[in-house]
């Protein structure tokens, strides 16, 4: 050990130990943690605070620990009842130590080997899909919390709102205050925990995976049905013979029903209505309004400045007229007068029965959580002595990665890079260590013969019951 690693005899006389899971290495006294919180002094010996999770799986025994003793309820039949994570696990830091789990099994009769570690992440982030109409702010936008910069607005999808957060350069290539600052950031999304965030020209937004956003103060109910285009082809048959006109205001692509193929299909009149915007094609308008927190996504909250012009050659007194949002938040009845100028009136109940339809057709809105990364050398190594044969594996599907124990779903190209719904793992699935860096479990599952085929450390394999017999481990069933 060199002399920079070597404990004094000081150190070593008050029973200080050093914890090496990661480069931060630090020296832990006796009843105290690390930085990470992760790992403690015992009686002179370094342990792992938080017990190995196992998975039950679903139709097998049920096993249970029980908190403060070695004792477990139930059986765990031929050691198949459950599915050892990398949560709990340790890393493999300093890269070139096997995996700290390589455990056997034999499903349904085949030789199956997992190995189980837990990675420290530097090259990591989160996207996150935010549904919403609102604006939130321009593409490629800062996005901060507690004033420093930890990711970018990028494209917005149907639907929903893109984040893009972390990354190494933010992790790293910024000032120390923006990496410890982002990696809190996301070590608290990745556990599923309400975060603050200000956009640079947008909103403030509160994400927490699998709950709804609240943009500036207000939670979102719904995500769109669909743009203001593909809302009139959905419901316009609903519409006929109880309407005139409909005007669906969207921000991407409002629709108007009379000049739509939905509305000329129906035979039914035009109304000489004219919306402000780029006509795309007929019956869709591009621009109509500026993004913002209106009606479908506009700055409006006012619908009847979308129309540009009335043509008193083709509408008439007395058109019904309905203007309606994406969600069906927004909706308002409107009849001309005898100078053509749109009256709020009262909507007729078969007009609100199918605005109410749009409601119904919209899913809760929700913020999704991505935990996506890169599986760079220390994993690899710890799976095998020549890295690449793994990347080669995964690539070919002879070898499942998970996190946590879910699916994981793996990048195209170079390298394995992975993302996986934080909302779908045990909770507290994600650590972290103060390099700055997030520390996740991730797991290889493969048949043994490919295995001994990459030139796997074989010969470290136990069974889970050997697991059990040796660590505190937890069962986790949340996610059957």
């Amino acid at each position: 050990m060199s002399d920079e690693l070597a404990l004094s005899t000081v150190e070593r006389e008050a029973g200080i130990v050093r914890c090496d899971a990661c480069p931060v290495l630090c020296r832990i006294r006796p009843g105290r943690a690390g930085a990470c919180d992760r790992y403690a002094n015992e009686a002179g010996k370094l342990v792992r605070v938080d017990p190995l999770v196992l998975l039950a799986k679903p139709d097998l025994a049920r096993v249970a620990f029980i908190e403060g003793s070695d004792a477990w309820r139930g059986e765990l039949g031929k050691g198949e009842g459950a599915f050892v994570t990398g949560i709990g696990a340790t890393t493999t830091y300093p890269d070139y130590k096997p995996a700290p789990f390589i455990v056997s099994s034999k499903p349904e009769g085949a030789d199956m080997v997992t190995v189980v570690t837990e990675g420290i992440f530097s090259y990591c982030g989160v996207k996150v899909k935010i549904d919403t109409d609102r604006y939130l702010g321009p593409e490629q936008a800062t996005v901060r919390v507690a004033g420093e910069a930890v990711g970018h607005v990028t494209t917005a999808e149907y639907g929903s709102q893109m984040l893009s957060l972390g990354g190494v350069h933010h992790l790293t290539g910024g000032s120390k205050k923006e990496g410890v600052v982002t990696c809190a950031s996301l070590l608290a999304l990745c556990n599923r925990e309400a975060v603050e965030l200000a956009i640079d020209g947008g909103a403030r937004v509160v994400v927490q995976a699998d709950k709804p956003p609240v943009v500036n103060g207000v939670p979102e109910e719904r995500m769109r049905v669909g743009c203001g285009s593909a809302a009139i082809g959905m419901f316009a048959p609903q519409w006929k013979d109880h309407v005139d006109e409909v005007i669906v205001v969207d921000d991407h692509i409002t629709g108007v029903l009379t000049e739509h193929q939905g509305g000329r299909f129906l035979d039914m009149k035009p109304t000489g209505i004219r919306v402000r915007g780029r006509k795309s094609t007929p019956g869709r308008y591009f621009q109509v309004a500026a993004p913002g927190l209106g009606w479908g996504g506009t700055e409006l909250a006012d619908p009847l400045q979308i129309i540009e012009k009335i043509d008193g050659k083709q509408a008439w007194p007395g058109l019904r007229l309905l203007m309606v949002s994406t969600t069906g938040e927004h909706a308002a009845w409107f009849e001309l007068d005898h100078q053509l100028k749109p009256q709020p009136g009262d909507m007729p109940a078969a007009v609100r029965k199918v605005v109410e339809r749009i409601a119904e057709n919209c899913e809760p809105a929700l913020s999704t959580v991505l935990f996506m990364a890169g599986a760079g050398g220390s994993l690899r190594a710890g799976v095998t002595e020549n890295p690449v044969r793994l990347t080669h594996s995964v690539r070919e599907s002879l070898t499942k990665v998970t996190l946590g124990g879910v699916p994981a779903y793996v990048w195209p190209g170079g390298g394995i890079t992975l993302m996986v719904d934080v909302a779908k793992m045990p909770e507290k699935s994600f650590g972290y260590v103060p390099t700055p860096a997030l520390v996740a479990p991730i797991e290889f599952t493969l048949r043994a013969d490919d295995y001994a085929a990459l030139g796997g450390y074989a010969s470290r394999a136990v069974t889970l019951e050997d697991v059990l017999a040796r660590h505190r481990v937890r069962l986790d069933e949340t996610n059957q």
